[in-house]
């Protein structure tokens, strides 16, 4: 039904920069956030886990009457996507490294690729490459521990500045001319990224076209409608997400306990 919420998830608050994205674009909908924070980071946890995780979540968001769900998790999506989308016979929107758009932008073919051991490592970033970059150079960069770091430690903090010092380097170092932010983390630290390249350099995320593709299938099901409402949820301890939320967005609101 039009009313009923859209199901937004991620293995912490990276999905954050997903639904800022969407409640630009889809200002009446309604929305639960979902983060698995007692999971977090899926990046390094076995790809049948990521399986068995976003199958779960996505039922329980279902069973709380969600009308579609979007998998804000570069990661998850990787892992888990088709199974849900086998699951479900709603609408379910997942996001993927934009190496699309990157290898139309590049203009001397070396993209930077930033993400997660277990997104690099998967079928689905293989085939992305494979159907539209084949002939760049890519620099394709693991961050293992940033996107904890940026949740836990905050932005601005020496440990994310430490670790973007060396994932950076090579992607700079290779003169990346366009440079893919493949984790929904990493906006959050997108002014220090680009300190770190030339001033030139493009970055690329996929906020924006996940908000546009969930509208044009909420379109052809005809079940827009909301009236602009936000819940938050998360496994673990409901109180971390809550900080993080005011430390990361400036957001104060009640976070629900979910035993997933």
């Amino acid at each position: 039904m039009p009313h009923q919420p859209i199901g937004v998830f991620d293995s912490g608050l990276g999905g954050l920069t997903v639904l800022q994205s969407l409640r630009a674009r889809l200002p009446g909908e309604d929305f639960i956030y979902f983060a698995d924070a007692s999971h977090l980071p899926y990046g390094d946890k076995p790809e049948a886990f990521i399986q068995m995780r976003g199958q779960a979540i996505a039922d329980a968001l279902a069973k709380r009457g969600c009308k579609a769900i979007v998998v804000a998790c570069n990661t998850a999506t990787a892992a888990a996507a088709d199974g849900i989308r086998a699951r479900l016979s709603m609408p379910v929107i997942a996001l993927e490294p934009a190496i699309k758009p990157a290898a139309a932008l590049t203009r001397n073919g070396i993209l930077g690729v930033l993400a997660t051991t277990r997104t690099l490592t998967s079928r689905r970033f293989a085939q992305l490459v494979k159907s539209y970059a084949p002939d760049a150079t890519l620099i394709a960069q693991a961050c293992s521990g940033l996107a904890e770091s940026i949740e836990t430690e905050g932005p601005e903090s020496a440990s994310v500045e430490a670790l973007l010092d060396a994932y950076m380097r090579p992607i700079a170092n290779a003169n990346a001319d366009v440079v893919v932010l493949g984790c929904t983390h990493y906006p959050w630290v997108k002014t220090s990224i680009a300190r770190r390249l030339l001033p030139e350099t493009i970055l690329v995320d996929t906020g924006e076209a996940v908000a546009r593709q969930v509208e044009r299938r909420l379109t052809e099901a005809n079940i827009l409608g909301g009236r602009g409402q936000l819940r938050f949820a998360a496994s673990g301890n409901p109180d971390k997400m809550r900080a993080a939320l005011a430390r990361l967005c400036g957001i104060f609101m009640p976070v629900e306990s979910w035993d997933v």
